[in-house]
């Protein structure tokens, strides 16, 4: 536990100073016997190959970019091409060390690392084995291509897998490795460890980070590199991933039997360029990538700067570096250098740089150096190099003739829409015995909980909340039985571990669980979630978890770009078992007090559930822990000590789950429809009291529950029998999602409306101070008066607020 690191005001006020171990630059010194032996020639020619299968990969894709065509095929592809051409060495040298089980993540400049890396494991895996892969990946669909290349051996066959599964995948194929669902900057190749590509600058360290933790809480095989470019050094992701792969707790508060910190090392492809900023001496000031390590952890990162442009010296970085990994001594960072020939895109001109700096590289190309060492050592003749090259790109003719013939389909609107969510219901994945720390039956809390009374009221009276079974409790039971079934699930975020997280609900997790199953992470909403990203896309289940609903800014991307398209961009190849808990706040003001779930259900790919009773806090929450799919799941902080007013029986004992996307009727009537969304439930069940009382209306109740998916069979049904509907929510009105509930309930029943469809939300402005908010979010009287105003006249009514023509207007004019 974290009380049992102590803060010693003496140790911590002394003065003293702060030291940095010293980083190497540059230092490699070759020693051939030595490299000869451990790579053999073949090893070193296949470097080659590699090598100029890259640039020639490229340097086709470049042609095609620019004039239409190469080596007279011509072909016109839409579509973005950030090329590598120049940076060869740093992917093969790197590929080389790694093993077909090792992760590598990388960026929009990725072709290389792809191909690198797929070459280097299929000459490791048996040949038997990468032909039981190539044959049942996408039902054979891409190797049914590649045999029509043409080949004599195995190994030609698999070099023509891995170039046409690449190149179709660019050109959006329906047999490219992604479905041509992921296309030139998303592609990757999972079998063979070549992991998602990532169009967002430095979007894959969280991502990258997460997968780390998966190897090292599930105790799985080999390290993870996360290749991302020298200027992603501004982007705070990568920096909050960097601090959460070097936290301490690995090594002081972890089980050391778990093996210290995740194996991840961050690999810097530092070519000197943020697409036209140059980071050393304009847009940056570290001088050196390396040196950033020393700024984050004592050991500096194990911070190198390595000839990228020597793929032995990029070789010999990894195979050291890698052993520190797997002794859990990480992370790493090195700065490899590097240089791009081309521009950031064949659109740029490079109007930035002067054509005698991009000579004075090619000058220096790591493919012509490396073949000229081969050559000098005897491993190869010129003429083999030419003969080498000449058969590259006779493949690669060929594969280009086959990726751009017309004969190749792309995928329709029908199978797109299928891919976007797997819809899937795993309760396990791993067969693994789970760990936990104490039996679940002899837990405290499960105990206190099951001698709870499981309704808001006993006997016609209130209960106390002391012995009342509350909203939080039903979250707490969905989360220990998940824990308890599932081995690889993981949580994490702000205060999780010791404190039980902010609202509760975790509390007595800590008991029950090791640390590497829940733990408390740095306050890095990037980071957060990016991890819970890659932890699912590797293979397990997480659970993360943002305080504030307001802190979903700082993890736009890796919620809006990262989190939500996965799946879809791999062509379901991939499952996204993550779950971000997000909390609603009140009585904290304008930036921990807003209702953001419109936001998330604009986002296509994500499932957005919003429990408003204890009872779905549980079903709901079993729901989403059984999934395969990324679900945002909001809990108002109004219901965190709510009782179960609905279930007669109370909240179910045992395990059960909420069906999808259905509604709930909480009180049925016959003259208007009320549906509401999150803790709003409330305040309509007391306007429709008001309603009932004083105007003799009947208002039906309905919780919507699920923002998506949403099935709106019940709401349709109830509009039909009352004829109106008011829809409310804390969210702000304008761009509030149940716009397009209404516009969806009056394009479904228009015939049955007596009046339009009215949306109550929050008051455009900024949520006030507790002691005001009754003047921001809905209240009950503003249900009513908005009945009153724009539905039917109540006889009587004396509006508390304004829903007239004139004040809507007025309120659209200022933007207020």
């Amino acid at each position: 536990m974290t009380k049992s690191l102590f803060v010693n005001p003496a140790e911590v006020r002394a003065p003293g100073e702060l030291t940095a171990p010293a980083i190497p630059v540059n230092q490699y010194k070759m020693d051939w016997a030595k490299e000869k032996k451990h790579f053999g020639a073949d090893g070193l020619i296949g470097m080659l190959h590699d090598m100029i299968a890259i640039r020639q990969f490229e340097s086709m894709l470049n042609s095609i970019k620019t004039t239409g065509g190469w080596q007279g095929i011509e072909y016109n592809h839409k579509g973005p091409a950030h090329l590598s051409m120049g940076q060869e060495a740093s992917a093969v040298g790197q590929a080389a060390e790694l093993e077909p089980y090792d992760f590598i993540f990388g960026s929009h400049r990725s072709h290389g690392e792809i191909l690198a890396k797929c070459f280097s494991a299929a000459r490791k895996l048996p040949v038997a084995e990468t032909q039981k892969i190539m044959g049942e990946f996408l039902g054979g669909d891409t190797l049914k291509y590649a045999e029509k290349i043409g080949y004599d051996t195995d190994e030609e066959l698999i070099e023509n897998f891995i170039l046409f599964g690449t190149l179709a995948e660019i050109f959006a194929r329906k047999v490219g490795f992604n479905r041509g669902m992921g296309g030139s900057m998303h592609a990757f190749f999972t079998p063979f460890g070549s992991m998602p590509n990532n169009a967002i600058v430095g979007g894959s360290a969280p991502i990258a980070t997460g997968a780390a933790l998966f190897k090292r809480i599930n105790k799985q095989p080999g390290i993870v590199v996360c290749n991302i470019g020298d200027a992603s050094m501004g982007c705070g992701p990568v920096w909050e991933a960097m601090q959460m792969a070097a936290m301490d707790q690995y090594r002081e508060l972890w089980d050391p039997a778990d093996g210290g910190n995740p194996p991840i090392l961050y690999n810097f492809f530092d070519n000197f360029y943020g697409m036209g900023g140059q980071t050393h001496g304009e847009t940056m000031g570290y001088e050196m990538v390396a040196r950033v390590g020393a700024g984050v952890n004592p050991e500096a990162m194990h911070a190198e700067r390595v000839d990228g442009y020597n793929p032995l010296a990029v070789a010999d970085a990894i195979r050291r570096k890698k052993e520190l990994l797997l002794a859990g001594k990480g992370p790493v960072l090195l700065d490899t250098i590097t240089y791009r020939f081309s521009g950031h895109s064949p659109s740029d001109a490079s109007s930035y740089r002067t054509r005698e700096e991009v000579e004075a590289w090619e000058a220096v190309d790591s493919l012509s150096e490396y073949s000229k060492l081969l050559i000098d050592k005897k491993v190869l003749s010129e003429g083999q190099v030419e003969e080498l090259t000449e058969s590259i790109v006779a493949k690669l003719t060929k594969v280009l003739a086959l990726a751009s013939s017309d004969e190749l389909e792309r995928v329709d609107v029908a199978y797109i829409e299928g891919k976007m969510l797997s819809n899937g219901h795993v309760e396990a994945f791993s067969d693994a015995e789970p760990e936990l720390s104490e039996p679940l039956e002899e837990n405290a809390r499960v105990k206190a909980i099951a001698r709870k009374v499981r309704t808001s009221t006993q006997d016609g009276k209130p209960v106390s909340k002391v012995k009342m079974y509350q909203f939080r409790d039903g979250l707490f039971e969905a989360m220990a039985h998940r824990f308890s079934i599932d081995p690889t699930m993981a949580a994490w975020g702000e205060e999780n571990r010791d404190w039980g997280g902010a609202f509760a609900v975790y509390r007595g997790l800590t008991e029950l669980l090791p640390y590497r199953r829940l733990f408390n992470s740095p306050i890095s909403e990037a980071a957060i979630v990016g991890a819970g990203v890659g932890y699912a896309l590797a293979g397990g289940r997480a659970v993360a978890e943002l305080m504030y609903c307001d802190f979903l800014g700082r993890a736009g991307d890796e919620v809006f770009n990262q989190m939500a398209k996965w799946q879809s961009m791999s062509a379901g190849l991939l499952k996204m078992p993550l779950v971000l808990r997000v909390s609603v706040g009140n009585k904290y003001g304008a930036q921990h007090s807003q209702d953001w779930s419109s936001l998330v259900a604009h986002i296509p790919g994500l499932k957005v559930y919003f429990p408003a009773t204890p009872t779905d806090a549980k079903g709901m929450l079993n729901l989403a822990l059984a999934g395969t799919d990324p679900v945002v799941f909001l809990e108002s902080q109004l219901l965190y000590d709510k009782g179960e007013d609905f279930e007669s029986g109370g909240v179910p004992e045992g395990y059960y789950e909420t069906e999808e996307g259905e509604p709930a009727i909480r009180r049925e009537g016959s003259d208007i429809t009320i549906a509401t969304v999150g803790a709003t439930l409330y305040r309509a069940l007391q306007a429709a009291d008001e309603l009932q009382e004083k105007y003799g209306m009947s208002a039906e109740v309905i919780d919507l529950r699920f923002v998506a998916p949403l099935n709106y069979e019940k709401l349709i049904a109830s509009v039909k029998k009352t004829g109106r509907l008011v829809l409310a929510s804390d969210a702000v009105e304008r761009g509030s999602f149940l716009h397009t509930v209404a516009t969806h309930v009056q394009n479904l029943a228009f015939d049955y409306l007596d009046a339009p469809v009215v949306v109550v939300g929050s008051r455009n402005h900024i949520t006030p101070a507790p002691e005001l908010e009754s003047l921001f979010f809905p209240q009950p009287g503003w249900i009513i008066d908005a009945i009153h105003e724009r539905i039917v006249p109540l006889p009587g009514r004396v509006p508390e607020a304004n829903f007239t023509d004139g004040e809507l207007e007025r309120r659209a004019r200022l933007g207020v």
